[in-house]
């Protein structure tokens, strides 16, 4: 029988792990990636940046960190290190093709037509079509030299974080283009070595745009640079519950929601009538909940003095994966002058700087930069050559990226998503997703019809904008990690009680050493 080849396209974290499952699973994996080495966003950052997710929550559930790592934040090069020696551990390298970019992805199938009439994914459910297969185009980021490569299935790791910057659209003339200063975004900033980084600041007033934790970031490198002779302003929109550690009160967050009990204070996608009447009930534990955690923050840090305090509650911060750790001492920089905190609902330049809508005076800047994210699901429709399999993974303007446990378009077959739907773990999230995957490609069970797959995504969908608010499309499982990962486990036949005990069960944090093995 022909050994069944797997195009994974990067060798971030989903990639690596892709290709450790699919292997244990006797299949081919390729792996291409544009840059020189693995490790996906851990390969460019900026100088400052740690971990902030709690080390043992950001980890392989069979591969621990080093002995040698004791910080519960370790600093990025660390996990870079720690992600090198992982796929060294495995033996993963030898299945990947660095400086290979790429460049389109074309389905050698039936035409469009005959795939929209199928109830079942790729017409009967199962990952390998007969006969039907993907090509892959690929360009050597050296040579320039192109390749196509003919593939069973594809898994597309490419992430959200990374790629193609947002940047934020203005008025004519009232761009970028207007400024006679320099506009980069975060990852030209990210993409300097730190010395050159320290220089390229030194002496300008910068503007950094954006709250989330790139901004946070480089904000205090560029005070840390100047001082308060060249204060540095971080321009926002929507304040944040940035919290200082991950213990309020005392208590690890992971007893406040990380666990079964927490889960049962909100609605779930088909939780059923029992589930849903204890979750009403549980209002009010909800809600308690929220401020018992926003009150610990506002204890920790001067949110009212500077006019930080967000309008919604932490339900919706962690429910959204915007949940970010402060840098230690970022308001204490606030507080000597060095960052200066300043909402803006909206903006646009001039030649000197910023104008505000509402204030008469504008800021003036050298250096504006827009650590403002990401086009995450324009990198991921655009690589497709069918403009249908585009507007199939594009879907709704006003729904989620439509995939079926967070991995499975049903209307594209004989490929996978992983890496693009957030939670607050995200190594753990990947992991899972693809032992999920290579149980599938494995023949261990098989998808659902297509109509029961849409009404799950749309299921998922009602609960996402339910408590993410405004950024639903980040298609957050953050709140619901448990939750999510029942499913895969009932449908890799796993059992999906991890704990011993009832208590143990119900109120214990859950995290990747959970699922070491079926």
């Amino acid at each position: 029988m022909e050994t069944k080849k797997i195009a994974i396209v990067g060798a971030g974290i989903s990639g690596l792990v892709a290709c450790k499952y699919t292997l244990s699973k006797g299949l081919h994996p390729i792996v291409f990636e544009s840059q020189t080495g693995i490790g996906g966003v851990w390969t460019k950052t900026v100088e400052t940046t740690k971990l902030q997710t709690p080390r043992p929550a950001y980890q392989f559930s069979d591969f621990p960190w080093p002995d040698s790592v004791t910080e519960d934040y370790p600093h990025a090069h660390q996990v870079l290190e720690y992600v090198e020696s992982y796929a060294r551990h495995f033996d993963l390298l030898k299945h990947i093709k660095f400086g290979t970019r790429v460049l389109s992805i074309g389905y050698d199938g039936p035409p469009g037509e005959v795939m929209q009439s199928w109830s079942l994914w790729g017409s009967d459910g199962r990952p390998f079509g007969s006969g039907r297969k993907w090509k892959i185009r690929v360009q050597d980021c050296l040579s320039l030299e192109t390749e196509t490569y003919e593939v069973h299935f594809v898994i597309l790791c490419v992430g959200r974080f990374s790629g193609v910057p947002n940047i934020p659209e203005f008025p004519p003339n009232r761009g970028p283009e207007a400024f006679h200063g320099k506009v980069i975004h975060s990852m030209d900033y990210a993409a300097m070595d730190y010395q050159a980084a320290r220089e390229f600041v030194r002496g300008k007033r910068v503007v950094v745009v954006g709250l989330q934790k790139s901004a946070l970031d480089i904000a205090m490198e560029c005070s840390a640079v100047n001082g308060v002779e060249r204060p540095c302003t971080v321009l926002y929109k929507t304040e944040h519950w940035s919290m200082p550690d991950y213990h309020p009160w005392g208590v690890p967050l992971g007893f406040l929601y990380l666990n079964r009990f927490a889960e049962l204070l909100v609605h779930k996608p088909r939780e059923g009538l029992l589930l849903s009447l204890l979750a009403m009930l549980l209002l009010p534990l909800r809600w308690a909940m929220s401020k018992f955690i926003e009150i610990d923050i506002k204890r920790k840090l001067p949110l009212k003095k500077f006019g930080m305090v967000p309008k919604h509650g932490f339900l919706q911060e962690i429910s959204s994966c915007t949940i970010t750790k402060v840098p230690e001492k970022f308001y204490d920089r606030a507080e000597e002058g060095s960052i200066i905190l300043k909402k803006a609902p909206a903006f646009t330049f001039w030649k000197n700087g910023i104008s505000i809508d509402g204030e008469v005076k504008p800021l003036n800047s050298d250096l504006v930069i827009l650590a403002t994210g990401f086009r995450g699901k324009k990198k991921l429709i655009d690589v497709f050559e069918s403009q249908l399999f585009q507007d199939c993974l594009s879907g709704s303007p006003n729904s989620i990226v439509p995939l079926y446990r967070g991995c499975i378009n049903p209307w594209i077959p004989q490929l996978a998503v992983i890496g693009f739907s957030e939670s607050i773990m995200n190594l753990h999230t990947s992991e899972m997703r693809c032992k999920w995957l290579a149980e599938l490609l494995a023949g261990t069970f098989k998808l659902p019809p297509i109509k029961k797959m849409e009404e799950d995504i749309e299921e998922w969908d009602k609960y996402i904008k339910r408590y993410s608010g405004e950024y639903y499309r980040r298609s957050c499982i953050g709140a619901l990690h448990i939750w999510y990962c029942d499913q895969l486990c009932r449908d890799m036949g796993w059992n999906p009680k991890r704990k011993k005990g009832f208590f143990a069960e119900l109120f214990e944090p859950y995290g990747p050493t959970d699922y070491v093995s079926p």
